[in-house]
């Protein structure tokens, strides 16, 4: 495959990651959800519903702010922006946490990241001149040069 092509692969899996995540969260919510009415029946003393919502919505930031890396890895890698390997390094670490999934997604980052096909589509100089004799190094100056030419003689600094 070429670079362009495992580029994209990358980036459709940081992002099919991130939306899995997602949707574990959501899923997490609507669990909460069904449950906790369940629960509360046939208690006469039921946990606060307060307290459901503050696990709920601490839960959700935590895992939100560890796929929020994947999500813009995904953009940065599509758009072939010039940090998206930095972004990407930095969700892979992230991915590393959840396992199967996200540790392949990172393994993948970083084998084609650090490989010779990352290499060569992130580690190159942004404006850099083809290779080859460039024209306006063949061309000689319109101006004579001088030449130095020593003095005979030692200036008298008395």
């Amino acid at each position: 495959m070429t670079p362009e092509q495992h580029n994209k692969y990358l980036a459709y899996s940081h992002l099919a990651f991130a939306g899995l995540f997602s949707f574990f969260i959501i899923m997490m919510f609507v669990f909460i959800a069904v449950v906790f009415p369940i629960l509360t029946q046939n208690d006469p003393h039921p946990p606060p519903a307060g307290l459901f919502l503050v696990m709920g919505l601490f839960m959700s930031v935590i895992y939100g702010a560890m796929t929020l890396p994947s999500y813009i890895a995904g953009y940065a890698l599509l758009k072939k922006k010039s940090w998206a390997k930095t972004a990407s390094i930095i969700a892979g670490v992230f991915d590393c946490m959840h396992f199967p999934f996200g540790a392949a997604v990172a393994i993948y980052t970083f084998w084609f990241l650090f490989s010779d096909p990352g290499k060569y589509l992130y580690d190159r100089p942004a404006y850099s001149l083809p290779p080859g004799q460039q024209a306006w190094a063949n061309e000689t100056s319109a101006y004579n040069e001088r030449q130095y030419t020593p003095r005979s003689t030692p200036p008298d600094w008395r």
